[in-house]
């Protein structure tokens, strides 16, 4: 088979095509991109929750309304209405169902922004790759300052720090309103916001074994205690906590006996039911359901990556005045996170220079003082030069020539 000719009488020749590789994205950065996408979780599981729980609160009305419309046109059938009585019934049961039609709009609504935000959150996942990693990581530092924030009560300060990130699809504002609203209630002694929050997720709490509900209702019956409203707070044990004494039988009992010791009494059993602090635990637990139930973590996001850090910087010498400067833990607050952290594993010792914080080793190796404490060579021997071979220790004041000084070995 003859090749085609060209024009200067050489043969064509079949040359692969030679194309510019893309640089290759550094194996560290990759790694570490990696390594970020599994912390990921809490990101997506949060959205697809709340997606979840108005698509069932949806079904929920649905079906409610649409059950209570076909029992009224069964009841009109069977009845003997006159024209004028069916008519105006009929009429009725329409305009439900155009109420429903309505609220059916608006769920719909609500449902296409939670799955724009699913979708968001994926997408920004999807770009993150070892080229913009410092850019998505300075977004994934806001986000998680955005969830401190919502955590800690701060909500103002948290939505305009995602406003002005454009990241409002990122974060979860929405669902910690939910909450405040539970939480603000029971900090002013109300259980009704949290009752109905219940009432809406009785399935998924009664699947985890919840006990919220429960000391809600405890906690309300001690309230009718308190006013000495007995009568009401009988009727109201044996409606609402009648049903739980099979599975909280121990405080059923304690606190039906309330009824006999009453507000007053001095009955360390039961004058703890009555002290205020019994709201806040009530708060504490409402907070560890409902994280629970949006796969959230229980830790702020930030909590958890500091103690991921300060884990690898944590030794049994940390204190507040071991510490250089520039070691977090020498900060009250960073030593606090790091209480029930275990102290970090190091199979060689790494002493670093208190003068120039550099490390030693043996290219700068460690030399001691008289007074028995280590600084460098290079950082001595800097010393010396400018103060006519005399080294003055920085902690004690100590003052010893180059000749005094010890070398010591790292091990």
């Amino acid at each position: 088979m003859e090749m085609d000719s060209l024009p200067n009488g050489n043969s064509a020749t079949a040359s692969p095509a030679t194309t510019a590789a893309p640089n290759a994205a550094p194996s560290s950065k990759l790694t570490q991109l990696t390594e970020s996408l599994k912390l990921e979780h809490q990101f997506l599981r949060v959205p697809f929750e709340h997606y979840k729980k108005t698509i069932r609160a949806n079904h929920r009305a649905v079906e409610k309304e649409v059950s209570s419309v076909v029992s009224g046109v069964a009841e009109a059938a069977d009845s003997d209405m006159s024209k004028d009585e069916a008519v105006q019934h009929l009429t009725s049961l329409v305009s439900r169902l155009q109420g429903l039609k309505r609220k059916l709009e608006e769920g719909g609504r609500t449902e296409n922004l939670q799955a724009q935000r699913c979708r968001a959150r994926l997408d920004h996942l999807e770009s993150a790759d070892a080229e913009n990693l410092s850019e998505w990581s300075n977004m994934r530092l806001k986000r998680i300052l955005v969830d401190y924030m919502l955590r800690m009560s701060y909500y103002e300060t948290g939505t305009k720090l995602a406003e002005s990130s454009n990241m409002l699809d990122l974060v979860d504002i929405d669902v910690f309103q939910e909450a405040k609203k539970v939480i603000d209630a029971l900090q002013n002694r109300d259980v009704a916001p949290a009752l109905a929050w219940c009432a809406d997720n009785r399935s998924r709490l009664k699947k985890t074994k919840s006990k919220l509900e429960f000391q809600l209702r405890l906690q309300d019956f001690i309230e009718l205690v308190r006013d000495e409203s007995f009568l009401r707070a009988i009727v109201y044990a044996r409606k609402y906590l009648a049903p739980w004494a099979a599975t909280h039988m121990n405080d059923f009992q304690r606190v039906i006996s309330t009824l006999a010791f009453k507000s007053a009494t001095e009955c360390a059993p039961y004058k703890i039911l009555f002290e205020p602090k019994q709201w806040d635990s009530l708060v504490d637990l409402f907070k560890q359901e409902f994280c629970k139930l949006y796969g959230m973590t229980l830790e702020p996001l930030l909590n958890i990556y500091l103690q991921a850090g300060l884990s690898a910087l944590k030794t049994p010498n940390c204190s507040e005045y071991d510490c250089p400067k520039e070691d977090p833990l020498s900060q009250e607050s960073f030593r606090k996170l790091a209480v029930p952290l275990p102290c970090s594993k190091q199979h060689h010792s790494k002493l670093v220079c208190y003068i120039t914080k550099e490390l030693m080793d043996t290219e700068n190796p460690p030399q001691v003082l008289p007074n028995g404490y280590v600084y460098s060579t290079k950082a001595l021997e800097e010393m010396a030069k400018k103060n006519n071979g005399k080294i003055t220790c920085p902690r004690t004041g100590l003052v010893c020539n180059s000749s005094e000084l010890v070398k010591a070995y790292i091990s």
